[in-house]
């Protein structure tokens, strides 16, 4: 039996990426696992078939973030599949990018980012909160790009510091019934959605040469840091944010 037997999870962003991973590392401890998706159901359904392959239980839930009552499509659908059972893990991974500079950012791409980055995630917490259970665990998906300058990603970066702000407040909420809240903040790694830099040789030679462990991270890297988290091992750290970049501009390497 997985360290996570008996209990549910609800992975936002679940059918690709880093959002994949978690929900497969999630299952393969033990969890049933609520997939979200936005608009890609193969790639969902490639996902849940991979863990019920695997011998683990899952169910896939569409809800597009930033479209109007997305998140009661969301919380309706799962519940439907919950069979009158809580959740014990809720992980806000699903997240958009953006490529545009300070000078290139429109009124509506802004409006988006904090809709699908921040304003998504808060609510379904909001609406998770009576389904949690005493001494659950909720992990929010920030990012590096919160500490370092990237003119490129300054809306991005903005919304991913506002998600990660979230987490010791809520923490000092949750905390006297034992959940958990924290944010884990990976750098670069291979993802679908980093494949416009990732696919570049001299990009990933230089994102290689400022880390100290020497490579990009795999999904799988911050899906182990997630399942630790939402595992018993976890149980004593609580509003803090994990960095998950293998040691990125931590100084000169010599």
């Amino acid at each position: 039996m997985g360290v996570l037997t008996g209990k549910t999870a609800l992975v936002t962003g679940g059918s690709r990426g880093i959002g994949r991973a978690v929900a497969l590392r999630l299952a393969a401890d033990g969890a049933r696992v609520v997939v979200h998706y936005g608009g890609d159901e193969e790639a969902a359904k490639e996902t849940v078939t991979r863990i019920e392959e695997a011998g683990g239980r899952a169910f896939a839930v569409r809800a597009r973030f930033g479209e109007p009552g997305a998140v009661d499509r969301l919380f309706d659908e799962m519940l439907a599949g919950l069979d009158g059972h809580g959740l014990d893990i809720l992980v806000n991974n699903a997240g958009i990018s953006s490529g545009s500079s300070v000078s290139e950012v429109t009124p509506d791409e802004w409006e988006r980012l904090l809709a699908v980055n921040v304003t998504a995630p808060f609510f379904v917490i909001q609406r998770a909160l009576p389904l949690l259970k005493d001494g659950s665990r909720i992990v929010n998906m920030g990012s590096t790009a919160s500490r370092f300058a990237v003119s490129t990603q300054v809306g991005y970066t903005v919304t991913k510091a506002a998600l990660e702000s979230l987490a010791p407040s809520l923490a000092n909420e949750l905390g006297r019934r034992g959940i958990t809240v924290n944010t884990v903040a990976p750098g670069a790694i291979r993802t679908d959605l980093t494949a416009g830099y990732t696919a570049i040789p001299e990009v990933v030679a230089g994102l290689e040469a400022i880390t100290a462990l020497g490579r990009l991270g795999e999904p799988e890297d911050v899906a182990d840091v997630v399942g630790f988290l939402a595992g018993p091992g976890g149980r004593w750290i609580t509003g803090r944010t994990i960095d998950v970049s293998g040691g990125t501009y931590l100084g000169p390497i010599v």
